[in-house]
């Protein structure tokens, strides 16, 4: 899918007018692009997570043989120690990369979320990129933002049902649920300090890693659909978006 040229509408043409004092005015980009690259960085988080899968095997094969009692696995420890944290470097890496292009990704389809409805969102454009970064309300806020940009970018009428939440909510519980595995995982592995106890741990990490490639899909998923969305939505035109006179404006 080509990255389309919109006709530039913003929510005070046709659409509800801001007020004094109101955020600047929203204008409808094309997602395409950006959501493009949103999915190929979680396709990197995937392929890092799964080289760390790889590192965690080795490491686990290998402390599982020196808590048995094997003798002259020094220089595989080394080498498994190795290939862990090179596997980490490269998570880290390709995590802060995702992370950049997929907030840049989730600002604009909410500021085109406004446009298609100005009325339908329970926290501000600011959140969008604040929320992942606060403590507690990480665990909820990015979660409603979604919701709301889901509902306005569904097709239709503004006031349509919007299509179900499934690949909002299915994203969101494997992200919650890996996070709370990676804490453990870290924890456990930080903490171990015989060959047994790193095995254990390692085990956790593996689990771990595996709930981030399952989350890691699932975004990808979340994100070409609701970029689909968009990029439909904005090509019905104007019909498909409130007009002043219906919503009575917003001040």
């Amino acid at each position: 899918m080509q990255t389309p040229q919109y006709n530039a509408v913003p929510n005070g043409s046709g659409m509800p007018g801001a007020g004094p004092g109101a955020m600047p005015t929203a204008w409808l980009r094309s997602p395409v692009g950006l959501g493009q690259a949103a999915a190929v960085m979680l396709g990197l988080v995937i392929a890092a997570d799964l080289f760390a899968l790889w590192a965690d095997y080795v490491m686990y094969d290998v402390t599982g043989d020196l808590a048995g009692g094997a003798l002259g696995d020094v220089a595989r420890a080394d080498d498994a120690d190795r290939l862990y944290n090179s596997a980490g470097y490269a998570q880290s890496a390709a995590l802060i990369g995702c992370a950049v292009v997929f907030v840049c990704w989730f600002h604009r389809v909410r500021v085109n979320a406004e446009v298609f409805r100005p009325d339908g969102h329970s926290k501000s454009r600011g959140w969008t990129v604040g929320a992942w970064f606060t403590p507690v309300v990480n665990l909820w806020y990015p979660r409603r933002i979604a919701l709301d940009i889901w509902d306005a970018s569904s097709p239709g009428t503004p006031w349509g049902p919007p299509r179900p939440h499934g690949p909002v909510n299915a994203w969101w519980t494997a992200w919650i649920v890996s996070l709370i595995a990676d804490r453990a995982g870290w924890q456990a592995y930080r903490k171990a300090d015989t060959a047994q106890e790193i095995h254990d741990a390692t085990a956790q990490v593996m689990f771990s890693d595996a709930l981030d490639i399952l989350a890691a899909a699932l975004a990808i998923a979340f994100v070409l659909r609701l970029t689909r969305m968009q990029h439909e939505k904005a090509l019905q035109g104007p019909g498909s978006m409130p007009t002043l006179g219906a919503v009575g404006g917003v001040g």
